[in-house]
């Protein structure tokens, strides 16, 4: 089964992909208010932030390096979190331009997507009357007839590049049962070694559903394929952010926030900022006798190969 944490380990994935400007005001968009926000979300608990960068003028993701040396170096100065960077951008980006903010970085981590899959977010079109920038409606109502791609080819290609090329690790996120499977295969491979983090994903349209009864079926995958060679994490979309992770944690695993994921902070209520799901989840945590783990603790755990070995 996976690895027994002594602590949890809490990434906080700060503005993402999916969510547009106009849904939160909280959002962050230009450099300034995501190296704000990952400082404080740090400050908070967060011992790994996820990272996408957005245009500072539009809020809409991209891919370019020059944006991201504009917040990284900030954040690495100010906080001594891991810095983990997307590699999977945003809806319709290549796998060059998703690869080269992280290529140069060199971070300590970055996400994979272990499978192609439809991503869908369309259903979020409808929500909203009047937008704040005209590309947001668009964007998502196009995402109907979007597959995210990641072949095989694609993910053998990242673990050289940035694996090999970089000493990057991953957060392999798994979106589905299948996932898991791919994951299993560049392992029996050797392109991946333990101990290795996979991030179960639950409620995304076009992987598995928030169903909790989801979440064991894919810790006990993961169990059954990985034994204790692998690191636990969840996250869970929307409105079920808070209560999948805080059963993963009971399970054994770490637990990931931030308004990537949900815009939320409880029911109806949209969170202040990042920093507000940290503090929240590390208050549920601690009240059921969990430690939090730090930056030096998660690294250690994942055998990361320091922020002094970045690019940034």
């Amino acid at each position: 089964m996976a690895r027994k944490m002594k602590k949890v380990i809490i990434t906080c994935a700060v503005t993402g992909g999916v969510h547009t400007p106009t849904m939160s005001d909280a959002l962050p968009i230009t450099p300034d208010e995501i190296a704000t926000q990952s400082i404080e979300a740090a400050e908070a608990g967060a011992s790994i932030i996820h990272l996408h960068a957005r245009d500072p003028e539009t809020g809409q993701p991209t891919p370019d390096p020059d944006v991201f040396m504009q917040f990284l170096p900030r954040i690495k100065q100010s906080t001594d979190a891991v810095i983990n960077i997307t590699t999977g951008g945003g809806l319709g980006m290549t796998v060059e331009e998703r690869l080269a903010g992280p290529i140069q970085a060199e971070p300590e981590m970055t996400s994979l997507n272990m499978g192609s899959m439809n991503f869908a977010l369309h259903s979020l079109a409808s929500k909203y009357d009047i937008w704040k920038h005209a590309w947001e409606k668009p964007f998502l109502e196009a995402s109907d007839d979007f597959i995210f791609r990641n072949t095989f080819r694609d993910i053998a290609y990242i673990l050289k590049h940035l694996g090999e090329g970089c000493g990057t690790r991953f957060e392999h996120e798994c979106y589905d049962i299948g996932h898991l499977y791919n994951l299993a295969h560049f392992v029996d491979q050797g392109l991946i070694k333990p101990p290795f983090m996979v991030q179960s994903i639950f409620g995304i349209l076009g992987g598995i559903g928030a169903d909790m009864e989801n979440v064991m079926f894919m810790k006990q995958t993961a169990d059954r394929l990985f034994g204790d060679d692998y690191v636990w994490s969840v996250l869970a979309a929307g409105r079920h952010q808070m209560p999948f992770i805080t059963q993963s944690a009971m399970l054994g695993g770490n637990v990931r926030v931030g308004l990537e994921d949900s815009l939320f902070i409880g029911k109806g209520e949209l969170a202040k900022s990042n920093a507000e799901q940290v503090r929240k989840i590390r208050t549920i945590l601690e009240e059921l006798g969990m430690s939090i783990a730090s930056p030096t603790e998660a690294r250690e755990i994942l055998e990361l190969k320091g922020g002094d070995r970045v690019n940034f």
